[in-house]
């Protein structure tokens, strides 16, 4: 847990650290890339990478660049309001509203996304790729397609009563 910018509390995850490897006439130089997602806990998600010679700057960056790339999200009783399914690249995850006390049903990475974001009951599934950076994108490509009742009502301009 730290605070952001405006000095709310914020939830990280570290999702993953790569270690790459340069050769050089001396040996291999080493590099690592972080990917980290953060949330407020209460419907606010983004995601970072960061790139650096160390874990630690690395994981900085990405926090950083995370906090800049929030999303809204509406969570409605600790779910979201209806199915919805989200890709990017191989990874296909398909998120979908359970009753409360039935806690995050989820790999690593949506597990990160939904527990950052503040739900706390959710049924996923994830299709095609494992790769943790594009099941994180895959994610929340799908929570930015979420609407409310409410929304979908003003954008429809319909009642459903």
């Amino acid at each position: 847990m730290a605070s952001d910018v405006t000095g709310r509390q914020v939830i990280d995850r570290v999702v993953k650290i790569k270690r790459c490897a340069a050769v050089v006439k001396g040996g291999r130089r080493f590099s690592f890339a972080a990917m980290v997602v953060v949330g407020d806990g209460a419907g606010k998600v983004g995601w970072g990478y960061g790139k650096a010679n160390e874990v630690p700057p690395s994981v900085a960056k990405a926090q950083k660049q995370a906090e800049r790339s929030m999303i809204d999200v509406p969570v409605t009783g600790g779910t979201i309001p209806h199915q919805v399914r989200g890709r990017f690249g191989a990874a296909k995850v398909v998120l979908i509203p359970a009753s409360p006390g039935t806690g995050v049903i989820a790999g690593a990475a949506v597990r990160a996304v939904c527990e950052a974001c503040g739900i706390r009951d959710i049924l996923t599934k994830s299709f095609g790729t494992s790769n943790p950076v594009t099941l994180v994108k895959a994610t929340l490509n799908a929570l930015s397609k979420l609407r409310t009742q409410r929304e979908v009502e003003r954008l429809r301009g319909v009642s459903f009563s």
